[in-house]
């Protein structure tokens, strides 16, 4: 329609001026002409009139989209030796091995049937968590009951974890922050060095607050709570004056795992320096990232420092103490200069003398450690 107006604008000649200017035939511009002219009315959104242009493929050819299926799908809908079953299958690849199987298609009439079929682009997602426990969403359930009970009296709710293990020095950060064009941050072409730091959070889930102590030394049960411990004294005591009681949500493998006996015999003492009940539950084994810490403080640390190179103790503590949300998140961070020896080993008698009491339902999961009765 367009090329019939622009030939009607020139005049005497415009078929052939258009023609050759567009590569559009002199009979379709007639065609438009004509049409032009007639001054048919169209349905709305359509230029032409319906039936015009050429069929689509897969009426011409139904084994198409059957064929295609088949080369999305090798082991389950086509043969196991299939050409493509170990090459990168891109629309172009498959618009090959489509027209090696007889079939007239183009590399774009593949991805417009791709999204016919409901294909799309798409990269791993990390949703495997391995064979879940058949009490898995029962525990989801007694926790959350459980955290709303606490909170209910107003008694402090936290989730604690390691965070990933961070090299120091001018190694590259992964990510991109704004900087004056061709003047990116220059780091090393090896990721190799050996001081690192540890940093384990603690998330207060009542008041949206964070303290996070960077480790210079081993992630031991004994690291961990000495964390808890340097919250409560910064932080949650100031917090919970009248707290007689302290949750614990931790996943269940690392420094504060379920089996993991130090981690009882340090708990214990720290429950008879402050007086406090200390009730933990563990989230069921491979369930770690729906541990609170992890969507709520961890990973808005890690955007405030994407692109940085973390160059010293002091530059990890100050982006974590710096780290902030429109939610209102506040972190406080400080760097934990202390040694923690790993390998030591707890016995029988000293984990005996915790004063561990297990829940009725999966004691291995949630129990309670009361602070010892002094004498």
């Amino acid at each position: 329609m367009f090329a019939a107006a622009e030939s009607e604008a020139i005049g005497r000649g415009g078929i052939s001026a258009v023609s050759a200017a567009t590569g559009i035939s002199r009979r379709v511009i007639r065609e438009g002409i004509k049409e032009l002219h007639a001054r048919r009315t169209q349905p709305e959104g359509r230029l032409r009139r319906p039936g015009g242009g050429r069929k689509q493929a897969v009426e011409e050819d139904p084994s198409l989209l059957v064929d295609l299926e088949k080369l999305l799908e090798p082991v389950t809908r086509g043969h196991p030796e299939s050409p493509l079953r170990w090459t990168c299958k891109s629309v172009r690849k498959l618009a090959e091995e489509l027209q090696h199987q007889g079939h007239r298609t183009s590399y774009r009439s593949v991805a417009r049937l791709l999204e016919q079929l409901d294909y799309s682009l798409q990269a791993n997602r990390k949703t495997r968590e391995g064979s879940g426990h058949p009490d898995r969403n029962a525990q989801f359930e007694y926790l959350y009951r459980k955290v709303q009970h606490f909170q209910r009296r107003g008694q402090p709710v936290i989730s604690v974890d390691t965070k990933k293990k961070e090299r120091i020095g001018d190694f590259k950060n992964q990510g991109q922050e704004w900087r004056p064009k061709g003047e990116p941050e220059r780091v090393r072409v090896h990721d190799f060095g050996k001081t690192h730091v540890r940093p384990y959070g603690v998330y207060d889930q009542t008041r949206n607050e964070g303290w996070v102590s960077v480790g210079v030394d081993h992630d031991t049960a004994t690291f961990a709570v000495e964390s808890i411990r340097r919250w409560w004294r910064w932080m949650g005591q100031k917090a919970y004056p009248a707290a007689e009681q302290l949750l614990i949500t931790a996943d269940a493998g690392g420094s504060n795992g379920v089996r993991v006996r130090l981690w009882k015999v340090e708990l214990q003492k720290f429950a008879n320096e402050t007086g406090l009940r200390i009730t933990v539950c563990h989230f069921p084994p491979g369930t770690s990232k729906w541990n609170k810490i992890e969507h709520q403080l961890f990973s808005f640390i890690s955007q405030n420092w994407r692109g940085r190179p973390l160059r010293s103790h002091e530059v990890v503590v100050n982006l974590i103490a710096n780290t902030t949300t429109k939610q209102g998140l506040k972190v406080r961070a400080r760097l934990d200069r202390n040694v923690y020896p790993s390998g030591l080993k707890v016995t029988d008698q000293e984990l005996a003398a915790v004063s561990l009491k297990p829940d009725k339902f999966h004691g291995e999961w949630n129990y309670s450690i009361y602070p010892a009765t002094p004498l």
